[in-house]
């Protein structure tokens, strides 16, 4: 049956009018996002590399998207104080929060009160980066592969000691898991930061520790420490030489701190996948891989559906690091 040029146009005409009522808010909010200024906030000091890499990605979004995004450092209580503030803030998108692994899987079991739930206060956006944990060693510890570091562990058990950038750290975590994998006993030294700790390495009043690269690259490049192995699932791109722990026989020591990009947890599911589009873009830019690469990071992009259950997986690990070591804070 035919229908006229008048019926066409009446029925179209209330056919888009049912379309637009019946268009779900997300998807109406999807389409005039962003409004305003992104904020990103940062929940650690400015000129560290959490702070570095958050610009760069920040600048590159800012050139592919043409959104306005401006980064914010609210530091203090672990990164909780930053990230509790996102948490708090209104879900509309226009706020997000670059965490970490400390905000987003062990400040939950370490703070005792963080303020907020490091999943269920949240909606992941997008995992972007990994800063690769190093097993370094004084250049003169006479072991020169992780196994020999085990066996004169074993022999004297208590003997060496460990670094790490505080109590609770990644780096005191990572080499607790280190211990509870190759059933090894030695002392931990805390100090108040990456260079203090390198310092005692050079030094060599300090055996051996896990640390970031970015903290440790030069000095590993320079001769005074020596690289063991990387506690990832991927070999170091600065590192090219130095296997991972799995490839000297230790299984499931990975301890990679990461970064990702979360926003609050009810901001409208089509406005997270704008945003994540939007980073995730950007991410793959080889002038952002390069800087990654430059700061002693990796890229390690993720959409949320893929981010999700890795951190859920994070948490879950690392409380049980913490309550076998008995780990505690102040």
């Amino acid at each position: 049956m035919s229908i006229g040029r008048a019926g066409i146009s009446r029925r179209a005409v209330l056919g888009g009018a049912a379309a637009a009522t019946a268009l779900p808010l997300t998807d109406a909010w999807a389409q005039s996002f962003p409004s305003q200024p992104i904020r990103m906030v940062v929940p650690y000091p400015p000129g560290g590399p959490t702070d570095v890499f958050a610009r760069i990605i920040a600048q590159e979004l800012q050139a592919t998207s043409g959104w306005t995004i401006v980064v914010e450092n609210k530091a203090g209580a672990s990164g909780a104080i930053g990230t509790r503030e996102v948490a708090r803030a209104e879900p509309d998108g226009h706020i997000i929060v670059l965490g970490t692994n400390q905000t987003h899987a062990t400040n939950g079991v370490l703070l005792k009160e963080p303020g907020y739930d490091p999943v269920a206060d949240f909606a992941p956006v997008a995992g972007i980066a990994d800063l690769q944990h190093a097993l370094v060693v004084r250049k003169d510890l006479p072991a020169n592969s992780v196994q020999e570091l085990i066996a004169l562990a074993k022999k004297d058990p208590g003997k060496l000691n460990y670094g790490s950038t505080g109590a609770g750290s990644a780096s005191h975590l990572a080499m607790e898991l280190f211990k509870v994998k190759t059933g090894t006993n030695m002392v931990h030294v805390a100090f108040r930061g990456a260079a203090p700790m390198a310092t005692e390495i050079i030094a060599g009043r300090i055996d051996l520790a896990f640390s970031t690269l970015p903290s440790v690259l030069t000095q590993i490049e320079g001769g005074n420490m020596r690289a063991l192995a990387i506690a990832s699932d991927n070999r170091a791109p600065q590192l090219p030489n130095v296997p991972r722990l799995k490839d000297q026989g230790v299984e499931g020591g990975e301890a990679d701190a990461w970064l990702a990009l979360f926003a609050p947890a009810k901001t409208p599911a089509a406005t997270v996948d704008a945003l994540a589009k939007a980073i995730l873009a950007a991410v793959a830019k080889p002038d952002v891989t390069a800087n990654a690469t430059k700061q002693g990071m990796l890229v390690n992009a993720r959409p949320p559906a893929q981010f999700r259950p890795f951190q859920v997986a994070e948490v879950k690990k690392w409380t049980e690091v913490v309550r076998i070591a008995g780990v505690k804070i102040d």
